[in-house]
Formats: C-alpha cells, sequence, structure tokens
C-alpha cells in the first residue's frame, strides 16, 4: 500500500470539499452570481471525481449508507480509515 499516493489523494478530497463549501457559503448571500455559480458546479464535479477515484483504490469515505456503491466485499472496516492518516 503506498501511503503516501493515499495522503495526497485524501488531501485532494479535502481540498475540493473545502472549495465548495466556500463557494456554497458565498452562493447563499449572492445567489445570481453566475461565475461562482459556474465555479461551484466545477469544484462539485471535481470533488465527485476525487472521491469516485480514492474510493475505488483505498475503499469508502463514509459509512452509515453514504458511502460509495461497491460491489465487493463490506470495505468500511479496512484500515487504516480516512482519519486515521
Amino acid at each position: 500500500m503506498n501511503c503516501e499516493q493515499q495522503m495526497r489523494m485524501l488531501i485532494e478530497v479535502q481540498e475540493m470539499q473545502f472549495v465548495a463549501l466556500e463557494l456554497n457559503l458565498y452562493l447563499d448571500t449572492h445567489p445570481c452570481d453566475k461565475d461562482a455559480i459556474n465555479d461551484f458546479n466545477c469544484a462539485v464535479e471535481m470533488l465527485t471525481k476525487y472521491k469516485q477515484a480514492y474510493e475505488k483504490e483505498y475503499g469508502p469515505l463514509l459509512n452509515f449508507g453514504i458511502g460509495g456503491y461497491t460491489d465487493e466485499a463490506w470495505q468500511w472496516v479496512n484500515s487504516p480509515w480516512p482519519w486515521q492518516l
């Protein structure tokens, strides 16, 4: 297992989550800003790609039915969990 690659991929997810959240908060007060809407949509698209790539390689990021779909055996118990890196 390549821990450096896993950490890099997790950081990409976290960074894009931050961007999407900040844009979401901005749009709460500026709902007609078309540039921000476009940036938000791009951030969400990239976040989805980053999450899918991470989960394909290392297993789900979340539990309780909101993690990614898998047709393999239950992966949530595999370690390390994202917060343990």
